[in-house]
């Protein structure tokens, strides 16, 4: 029985890691594109030339509170309350270890290429490399998928929550992306491919995350 359970807990290791090793490949294919000025980097300015509405008064500032969604210091506070509240109350250090090592993993990651890379916002008016600029890869983006993500994985592996309302979880997370992401663009915050390369490295780390969790599970998780 024992021996089964570990078998299984290694094929879904294996799974999620070579998903992780898919997502990590287009955060590397998507940073060679900005780096050599790629066919992608030609749609950036394609859709950063596009009209965008504008947003004055009370939408603007609804605007602003939706960008938040994605910024370092409300998704990383609710990520590590979240965490602390769970650990607490399920005795367990295990979701602040999970939540310390992916915020200390995403900010080297993305700080780092940010620092290497130096692109400017469109916002600048104009796009280089080595420039000064924390343009490349998004921290919203990687912060929302991230942080928003493991606080959803963490509910449904301690609290008694079926599969359907873990679906349903993944579900906000994603929506909550897509309108992290679509803000970005509005606001000229980023081009789009800061945000797919964003996207693909929270998403790559929340899945190395999960699968390292699931193959050494904790005796107070329920699934």
């Amino acid at each position: 029985m024992m021996k089964a359970l570990t078998e299984n807990r290694g094929r879904q290791m294996n799974r999620a890691l070579r998903w992780a090793t898919l997502l990590f490949a287009g955060f590397i294919v998507v940073t060679q594109q900005v780096y050599t000025y790629g066919p992608l980097v030609a749609y950036d300015k394609e859709i950063n030339s596009q009209p965008k509405p504008q947003f004055k008064g009370l939408a603007g500032f609804i605007l602003l509170r939706l960008d938040d969604l994605g910024a370092r210091w409300l998704t990383s506070t609710v990520l590590l309350i979240a965490a602390a509240f769970i650990a607490y109350k399920f005795k367990t250090k295990r979701p602040l270890i999970l939540a310390a090592i992916s915020l200390l993993l995403l900010h080297l990651i993305v700080g780092a290429v940010k620092l290497l890379l130096g692109r400017t916002k469109p916002r600048d008016g104009f796009d280089l490399l080595h420039a000064g600029g924390m343009s490349y890869p998004s921290g919203h983006a990687s912060n929302v998928v991230l942080s928003w993500g493991l606080i959803a994985y963490l509910i449904y592996r301690y609290a008694k929550v079926d599969r359907y309302q873990g679906r349903l979880a993944s579900t906000g997370v994603v929506l909550i992306s897509v309108v992290v992401c679509g803000v970005s663009l509005i606001r000229h915050t980023h081009w789009f491919s800061d945000l797919l390369g964003g996207l693909f490295v929270g998403s790559a780390l929340l899945v190395t995350i999960i699968a390292t969790d699931r193959y050494v599970p904790s005796k107070s998780q329920l699934h």
